[in-house]
């Protein structure tokens, strides 16, 4: 469920959402008329998560988050024990609000701590300060919340290795389950891009980001963290499931605006992109109309494609599955890239599944492009 609404934008973040809170209504009543227009796919599956993303969806009011979820389960069967995470900012929300989203079954956080400096929080433009983080942390343990995951941002312009350590100290030592530690990107079309544009920030260079990276997964790994996907990190047991089924390749299907659905039966892949506009999401859904920009049916190659991509940057690619299932022709263990990637300590073959070493981690991206 993509909650397009935030109090303020930051200055690196290029995903839809709007400042202000005003159309709030109409856009719950459009979301609820599109969840209804999907109907027909509460008959073909049972869901297992359930994620409020955004935007800053801890906006929501308790009795609105209320009624979107009972809306979801009227249309669609959920199973038993199905994870349903809220991402939250810190400064929207008090500790009676977090027991009222425990209270309607939420019980996952994903909270967007981003750093706990104040100058780095200034500087991403984030609306809460050191002490809020620290607070809806506290607030989150105490009102029941088992499953906690916070985001942080690393490789600053100004940030040294001293500082990111410190974050790091400080999200362990808070007994956080779940890390999703992010390399700082410079995205087109945002004030941060126009800041490196016009020279008032020079970002760091790719060598010394790779340092973060690799001193990120060092110091979790060292501290019984899973690294279980490039960006994420978990104690035993946290893992995302949700964007694991995304890693996964499994069916999705999303709701509001820019939102993107993705659904494979019968031999046919489909994927859909809703419009990244709050109005013309509402003035069509008004019309009786899916709020659609675009939709494709993939190719074999397209999937294929996919699958080593998601495959390699999570747990592993199996490689005798990509085979049987898309009677494709795969990388065999006696190709020469395959052995070669073992040899330097890029990758591992196991069982038929290539995993990605740390190093590995690190040429992602690159070892992705051979393979393909």
């Amino acid at each position: 469920m993509h909650i397009p609404f935030c109090e303020k934008k930051c200055v690196y973040c290029d995903f839809y959402s709007i400042e202000n809170l005003s159309p709030m209504e109409d856009f719950l009543r459009a979301l609820h008329h599109e969840i209804d227009l999907y109907a027909g796919y509460g008959k073909k599956a049972t869901f297992e998560t359930i994620f409020f993303g955004g935007g800053t969806p801890s906006l929501l009011s308790p009795l609105q988050l209320d009624s979107i979820l009972a809306h979801i389960h009227k249309v669609f069967l959920i199973e038993s024990g199905a994870e349903v995470t809220v991402e939250t900012n810190p400064g929207t929300v008090t500790k009676e609000k977090l027991a009222a989203f425990r209270s309607l079954g939420v019980n996952r956080l994903s909270i967007g701590v981003q750093s706990f400096h104040e100058d780095e929080l200034k500087f991403l433009s984030r609306i809460h300060n050191s002490r809020q983080a620290l607070e809806c942390i506290q607030f989150a343990r105490e009102v029941g919340f088992d499953n906690l995951s916070i985001d942080l941002i690393y490789a600053l312009p100004d940030q040294s290795k001293e500082r990111w350590e410190a974050n790091l100290q400080k999200a362990v030592a808070l007994g956080t389950d779940h890390i999703s530690a992010y390399g700082l990107i410079i995205e087109d079309n945002t004030p941060l891009a126009r800041m490196v544009s016009s020279r008032i920030v020079s970002p760091k260079p790719a060598d010394e980001e790779a340092e973060f990276y690799e001193f990120t997964m060092e110091f979790l790994e060292r501290r019984g963290f899973e690294h279980y996907e490039v960006s994420n990190y978990a104690k035993p047991g946290f893992r995302s499931r949700h964007n694991y089924n995304y890693w996964r390749h499994e069916n999705y299907l999303s709701f509001g605006p820019s939102a993107h659905s993705f659904w494979r039966e019968h031999g046919i892949a489909r994927r859909w992109f809703n419009i990244a506009s709050l109005s013309h999401y509402c003035s069509h859904l008004n019309e009786n109309n899916l709020p659609l920009l675009t939709e494709e049916i993939l190719t074999k190659e397209q999937l294929v494609t996919e699958r080593i991509l998601l495959g390699l940057r999570s747990d592993g690619l199996n490689l005798k599955k990509l085979y049987n299932e898309f009677d494709v022709i795969t990388p065999s263990i006696h190709h020469s890239i395959i052995p070669a990637l073992i040899e330097d300590g890029s990758a591992t073959l196991q069982d038929d599944i290539l995993r990605l070493t740390p190093k590995g981690y690190l040429l992602c991206d690159e070892i992705c492009a051979r393979l393909l």
